[in-house]
């Protein structure tokens, strides 16, 4: 069960992630353009899907587990 915060949380990421599906579209189908004699140039590519890599896990993060962090404890043993 999410907490109104982070309820809140979610839905900043999910609209912050749209507009960079949206921003990733458009480098896509035009990187570079004129109006003009003026030239335009849209953002890296690259820097834009690492930004959608984050967004994509802090939103799995919250939706799978309610935003807690997890821990475990682990023995090693020699069998």
């Amino acid at each position: 069960m999410l907490s109104e915060m982070q309820k809140k949380r979610l839905e900043r990421y999910e609209k912050r992630i749209e507009m960079y599906y949206e921003a990733e579209e458009a480098v896509l189908l035009n990187q570079e353009y004129k109006i003009g004699t003026r030239s335009l140039r849209r953002a890296d590519l690259s820097t834009i899907r690492a930004a959608i890599r984050e967004l994509e896990g802090q939103i799995e993060t919250l939706e799978a587990c309610g935003g807690k962090n997890k821990a475990f404890r682990c023995i090693p043993r020699d069998i």
